[in-house]
């Protein structure tokens, strides 16, 4: 039997000049980070390899040199393909200053072309990426001048648009886990994410290329059982050890934690609780659009604090919170440990978690913001000068069922305060988020409202909503002027029609009780009955319908409201600040509307917003319904009195 230890030195030197690199990690996570200061060492000492095309899914460093930020040395590399260029900034900054050509596409997409690279594939169609800066029509994911090579290329197919993705070919695999025998088989048992490593050294291996493992160990031959075998020797060529634990570190802030690598369970009620700062004021508001039951995605920063949130409010047991790197459900973990989770149900593949995530399997994200224009649309990849990346934001954003952008209102040196239930800003940050023109359109707004995705926009001191005319101000948050501290802070003025309060609690320190929303458990006391006047009230003032299950638990509330009245009755609803997201209007009519229109002899809607009295106009008249909406609960109950 072969033994394929070796030692990085003899490894690196089985690199040719030219030849296409892939590596693993995700965020400061799983990163070989011996294996890339070897092929740091060996350039530096001999000039070669050179011209190397680097391929990677996510950012994989510390942004400060480590990871692929060792690889920025002019000659080492002349491409570069990657979801995330912010990891690595001065290799950014050398495809900045067209030094070498570069391709920033998405995370999910370069994680699935190794699939494709594996079976021989020419590359993958796909709809992530449509409308974007990746799409061929928006300059086809290159990063600069120099980059003339199209990758990515416009189809129509019986009718539909998709992106088709070329893939490339690749040489060199480095890779990482946990154990590995002589023979090259390996397992991860103390890794927190498994990524793609599976599919990375299928891909070099069946295009004649080198897989090279960084493991921590090497076990006896057999010792590992078959099915924790998650590369199996006949893909791997070389196995080295790091001897020093520096270089494999879980991540760069966390040198090993087993309950990230799921070897053991912890209680979760002690994790600390976030201050009440801006950071949780506006992942509470964000929490409120948690679906239970549902599968839900967290970006980096402000939206990873709903996780805490939720754990805080008891929240998370309701609640699969997963990653694009793999972990499902657990308390996902944030900072350095950012992609992995404590307690996870389970950790799967990046690139299987994307096929779940481009195949609709998401019901929400909530995703970071750079920048946003008047029509919604969304730059987090390229902005202030430098070249972040997109990392797995645009296959998430496109296809979750429902999108909340969250994050602070304007940017560099924001300072608030919470005091007596209100916010104060006491220093405003110096950059406006609120553009007429983003640099660079990471998701699109038109694209997203032509499909009816509700999207919401979650600051801390407003809540806007993506509507068919562009951006609407929904709520704003108690003790904030809308004139200086919201209008006057954006280059574009947004729909103003009803605008509501935040919710107080958001600004109270103390626990909101937010599974009572979460599950509906107090709507049936927005039901009431008034036998005198043969008249059920149903106040919808604030409430929002974000999920089906939402529609089905004031659909069993009014039947069983019904059930009680013993009659046919007057209904007077109260729509003020009432929303529907805008993929479940016919849902709404096709049960609640049912349910009202055949057990109520008269029904009287009423909303002050002009803008709602409108929209629900159309949409009962294009279902056959000649509606009135009436501007005040006045006037709605005299209908319902008399026009009966």
């Amino acid at each position: 039997m072969k033994d394929k230890t070796t030692t990085t030195e003899q490894a690196m030197a089985l690199i040719r000049d030219g030849d296409v690199v892939t590596t693993t990690g995700f965020v400061q996570s799983c990163i070989p980070e011996m294996l890339h200061a070897a092929l740091e060492k060996r350039f530096l000492a001999e000039g070669a390899p050179r011209d190397l095309t680097l391929i990677m899914c996510a950012g994989a460093g510390d942004s400060k040199g480590l990871g692929t930020g060792r690889l920025h040395h002019d000659g080492l590399l002349r491409r570069v393909i990657a979801g995330n260029f912010g990891r690595m900034p001065k290799v950014a900054q050398a495809a900045q200053e067209n030094k070498i050509c570069g391709y920033n596409l998405p995370q999910g997409v370069i994680s699935q072309l190794y699939r494709a690279c594996a079976a021989g594939q020419p590359g993958l169609f796909s709809k992530v990426g449509l409308h974007t800066y990746v799409d061929p029509r928006h300059g086809g994911g290159k990063v600069n001048k120099v980059t003339e090579e199209d990758i990515v290329r416009y189809h129509e197919v019986d009718g539909e648009e998709w992106l088709f993705y070329k893939a490339t070919k690749i040489d060199v695999a480095f890779i990482r886990g946990t154990s590995a025998d002589r023979s090259g088989n390996i397992s991860m048992e103390r890794e927190a994410l498994t990524l793609d490593c599976l599919a990375q050294a299928m891909a070099a291996h069946n295009n004649g290329g080198i897989v090279i493992a960084q493991v921590e160990r090497i076990v006896e031959d057999g010792s590992i059982k078959p099915k924790d075998v998650k590369i199996p020797g006949l893909l791997v060529d070389c196995v080295c050890v790091a001897d020093d634990p520096e270089m494999h570190r879980m991540n760069y802030g966390v040198q090993h934690n087993p309950a990230l690598s799921g070897e053991i369970r912890v209680p979760v009620e002690g994790i600390a609780k976030m201050p009440l700062d801006q950071r949780k004021i506006i992942a509470r508001r964000a929490a409120f659009e948690l679906p239970p039951n549902g599968a839900v995605n967290l970006g980096v920063g402000a939206p990873d604090g709903v996780a805490a949130v939720a754990n805080e409010e008891k929240a998370t047991p309701y609640i699969t919170l997963t990653t694009e790197a793999g972990a499902v459900g657990g308390v996902l973990a944030g900072g350095s440990s950012f992609g992995s989770s404590a307690n996870a149900d389970a950790i799967i593949d990046q690139n299987q978690m994307f096929d779940f995530y481009d195949g609709g399997g998401l019901d929400l994200t909530c995703l970071g913001m750079a920048e946003c224009d008047a029509e919604g649309s969304v730059n987090a990849s390229r902005f202030g000068g430098r070249l972040n990346g997109c990392g797995g934001f645009i296959n998430i954003s496109q296809n979750s069922r429902a999108v909340v952008f969250a994050g602070t209102f304007t940017a560099g040196g924001l300072k608030v305060a919470v005091e007596n239930g209100e916010l104060r800003i006491i220093q405003e940050g110096r950059n406006k988020k609120f553009v007429r023109l983003i640099e660079q359109i990471t998701f699109s707004g038109p694209y997203a409202s032509k499909r009816s995705q509700p999207v919401l926009y979650v600051t801390e001191r407003c809540v806007l909503q993506l509507t068919p005319k562009g951006l609407e101000l929904i709520e704003i948050a108690p003790g904030i002027d809308l004139q200086r501290d919201i209008l006057d802070q954006m280059e574009f003025k947004p729909i103003i029609e009803n605008v509501a309060l935040m919710d107080a609690r958001i600004f109270r320190d103390e626990p909101m009780g937010l599974m009572n929303d979460l599950l509906n458990l107090n709507l049936s006391e927005r039901v009431t009955y008034d036998a005198a006047r043969h008249t059920m009230f149903l106040n919808l003032e604030g409430w929002s319908v974000r999920k089906k299950q939402d529609l089905e638990d004031l659909d069993r509330v009014l039947q069983d409201a019904f059930a009680r009245s013993g009659r046919d009755v007057n209904m007077v609803m109260n729509q003020n600040g009432f929303r529907i997201a805008e993929d479940l209007q016919d849902d709404y009519a096709a049960s609640v509307g049912q349910t009202l229109e055949k057990h109520s002899a008269s029904i009287a809607n009423y909303t002050t917003s002009a803008f709602m009295r409108l929209k629900m106009q159309g949409e009962l008249a294009s279902r056959g319904v000649q509606p009135h909406i009436f501007e005040s609960g006045e006037e709605a109950h005299q209908q319902a009195i008399w026009g009966s």
